[in-house]
């Protein structure tokens, strides 16, 4: 009875086998897919031209061309120009922003603008007319003074991403946190 049972079982497997081995199975597949991610990118300078003539005369204009450029294949950005004036510096000079720099609210001394992204290098002067005026009430006196606490006028930029940064605000906050 266990050689029949036995026999009867090896038989049912060599059937189940034979079926299972008959079964065709339909598939597919694709080819590949591969995602390169490329880096995105911000990058400006800050020149001014050399050997400037930056002595003061009372009620005469200083020429000063800082310029900000946005280098060729830069994403569009936040561009920004802080300047900081000496605490001395409106008893004797004043000086206007290039056309399209705004003032950024809350913040002395810090203009903004926005910048497309560009395929080309993209200079922005910084002061109208590319230059700064010394005032009229400048006196000689006080231009002695200056020898020893000379007046100053510094400038730095910054770039911020325009993309997932609605506003200058908020893009001044990442460069200052």
């Amino acid at each position: 009875m266990k050689k029949a049972l036995f026999i009867m079982l090896s038989a049912a497997l060599i059937v189940c086998a034979t079926v299972a081995g008959t079964l065709a199975w339909l598939t597919d597949t694709t080819a590949p897919v591969v995602n390169t991610f490329t880096v995105g990118d911000i990058n400006i300078t800050l020149t001014e031209s050399e050997n400037l003539d930056l002595k003061m005369v009372p009620g005469q204009p200083i020429e000063k061309d800082p310029k900000v450029t946005v280098k060729a294949g830069s994403e569009a950005c936040w561009l920004f120009v802080k300047v900081v004036k000496s605490g001395n510096f409106d008893d004797f000079m004043t000086f206007e922003m290039a056309d399209g720099w705004i003032a950024l609210s809350g913040y002395a001394g810090v203009y903004y603008r926005n910048v497309d992204a560009t395929n080309a290098d993209t200079g922005f002067d910084v002061l109208k007319d590319n230059k700064v005026m010394v005032l009229e009430t400048v006196t000689k006196t006080m231009l002695e003074g200056a020898k020893t606490n000379a007046p100053t006028l510094t400038f730095t930029a910054y770039a911020v991403q325009k993309d997932g940064i609605a506003d200058a605000a908020t893009a001044w906050g990442k460069v200052t946190p």
